[in-house]
Parts: structure tokens; C-alpha cells; sequence
């Protein structure tokens, strides 16, 4: 799991460390000090903790004149336990919808398990981006993890696609591309 960095072909455009707006503005970051875990797995040290025990995230790309957001996430998904949807809502979320992003891509191909437990998040998070038009993707969920996902029904607040070719993408590329497609459902 130390091997798996978050995207960096972005950093040229944007870095969330360096952007005022961000939860995570003014964070440094270590390349040689592995200090943060997933169970017992170190894991590279340019992934951002927000309080959970067994998930993490990197802000890749953010517009605040589209008003979307890239967020990428590593290891365990665990509302059941560590409640980390609410920890994310509160900590993250609330913040960037706060600064007007009522987009949200999350690449989810690296968040390997899911365990659920109510929806009262998921709900409110939706409700906040519908009310400015907005959405919430995931993006390359693993089969596994889609399975609780959506036996839990979270894909209703969430919608789960499937690009695996997404780091081809320029962010405004991509988020048009996601745009346009939910769009077209839509209508």
C-alpha cells in the first residue's frame, strides 16, 4: 500500500496544501517519512488524513468557478465503526461546500472495502448539492465495495460510474465528461 500515491499529474495546477480555501491549506508533506497507516500498512505519506483510522483522501483538482471538486480516497470505507462518512461530511465536505463546490468526483478505485451503517449523511450531503444542482460520483468503485454500497441503496445519493480511463483527463475534461452524462440521464 505504500506504493500507491495519490494522482500527481494535476499538481502543476493545483496542489490543496498551497490553496487558502482548502481544509488541508498549509499542510507539509514528508516523501521519506511513512507515518500513517491502514491497519498495519504504512501508506504514502502525500495522503491527507481528516480523522478517520482507515480511510484517506487528497484533494486533487478543485474550480471554484465550476464549483467541482476531485477528491481521491485510499483504503477502508467504515461508517459501521469509525463513522467516516460523518468525519468527511464535517471535517471536509461542509468546509468546500462552504467556498461553493456542489460537485464532488471522488475516485474511489483504491477504497478497498465498505461497511455501512445509516444513510442520515449520505441524505444531507445530497440534499446540500441538489439544492445548488449539483452531484456526487464516485468514480471506479471496486465490484466488492459497490456490492455493500449498494445493498445499503447509497448509490442513490451517490452516483457510481465506471471510467477507467480518467487520468487521461484534464480536470475540466473529466468533470465535463461526468457532467454531461448525468445530465443526459437526467433528461
Amino acid at each position: 500500500m505504500h506504493e500507491i500515491e495519490p494522482f500527481y499529474n494535476w499538481r502543476h495546477i493545483y496542489t490543496s496544501e498551497e490553496d487558502p480555501k482548502s481544509p488541508f491549506y498549509g499542510r507539509v508533506y514528508s516523501e521519506f517519512e511513512y507515518s500513517q497507516t491502514v491497519y498495519n500498512y504504512y501508506i504514502h505519506p502525500q495522503w491527507d488524513d481528516f480523522g478517520s483510522k482507515t480511510l484517506y483522501i487528497k484533494v486533487i483538482y478543485v474550480d471554484y468557478e465550476l464549483n467541482f471538486a476531485v477528491i481521491e480516497m485510499l483504503g477502508e470505507w467504515n461508517d459501521a465503526i469509525e463513522n467516516d462518512i460523518m468525519t468527511l461530511k464535517r471535517d471536509v465536505i461542509d468546509l468546500m461546500e462552504k467556498e461553493g463546490i456542489s460537485k464532488f468526483i471522488l475516485i474511489t478505485e483504491n477504497v478497498l472495502n465498505f461497511h455501512s451503517s445509516d444513510r442520515e449523511y449520505y441524505e444531507e450531503w445530497y440534499d446540500d448539492v441538489s439544492d445548488e444542482n449539483g452531484w456526487i460520483v464516485s468514480l471506479n468503485m471496486p465490484e466488492a465495495t459497490q456490492h455493500d454500497f449498494k445493498k445499503k441503496k447509497l448509490n442513490y445519493y451517490i452516483e457510481l460510474m465506471d471510467i477507467p480511463t480518467w487520468r487521461i483527463y484534464k480536470p475540466y475534461h473529466l468533470f465535463r465528461l461526468i457532467d454531461n452524462q448525468i445530465n443526459n440521464r437526467l433528461t
